[in-house]
């Protein structure tokens, strides 16, 4: 079978190389923080070159600061490499934990759920799937090496964080304000023009 190629879409200014991808920049918009769409390339040094899709500056909370994020629909085995090397090299040590400075969050589609707790849900399931060598999706292995579900989302004062998974962290998302996010990314139409519409005023 032929590979079908995503058709690029246009936001704010950005053309994205696909509608996954101008969803979470719609996301990243609800959640009011600042992200700069493939700023940058890197060398990675062994030959291969990586471009990541986005960096977010100020990241309240645990990872706070600036991240990369990689929006992958499907994963392949030369995506993964790049992911992690890249992450990698961000760090003196790869074997001990502590923020890369390529700190990066992988991320797949847009989760789904009628609530929030399904979207959690979600989130949960494919922090943990088991993907050998890849890196997991919404994890903070690629972030600071600790194997722990990485939940996208806003706090309570309003800013984006990662949030860990157990209650002491959970409780600090704005549960109604994330949900509000994630629906308008899901339900973001681009058909007209570069402003997206969104259904039930979001």
């Amino acid at each position: 079978m032929k590979k079908i190629k995503a058709i690029e879409t246009e936001y704010k200014g950005y053309l994205f190389r696909s509608r996954l991808e101008a969803r979470w920049a719609v996301f990243f918009d609800f959640c009011g923080v600042d992200y700069e769409y493939e700023p940058e390339g890197y060398d990675l040094g062994n030959g291969q070159a990586y471009l990541p899709d986005f960096i977010l500056h100020g990241v309240d909370g645990r990872a706070g600061g600036d991240i990369y994020v990689e929006v992958k629909g499907q994963m392949t085995d030369a995506d993964a490499e790049k992911i992690n090397r890249f992450y990698e090299l961000g760090k003196d040590d790869p074997d001990t934990y502590g923020k890369s400075q390529t700190a990066i969050l992988v991320v797949g589609n847009i989760p789904s759920g009628a609530d929030i707790d399904d979207i959690l849900w979600s989130i949960e399931n494919e922090a943990y799937n088991d993907n050998g060598n890849w890196p997991n999706k919404y994890n903070f292995e690629t972030i600071d090496g600790d194997y722990f579900a990485a939940y996208p989302g806003i706090n309570h004062k309003g800013k984006f964080e990662l949030f860990g998974d157990d209650s002491n962290y959970l409780c600090d998302m704005d549960y109604r304000a994330t949900e509000k996010a994630y629906r308008a990314a899901r339900q973001a139409r681009f058909e007209h023009g570069e402003r997206p519409r969104t259904k039930g005023g979001y």
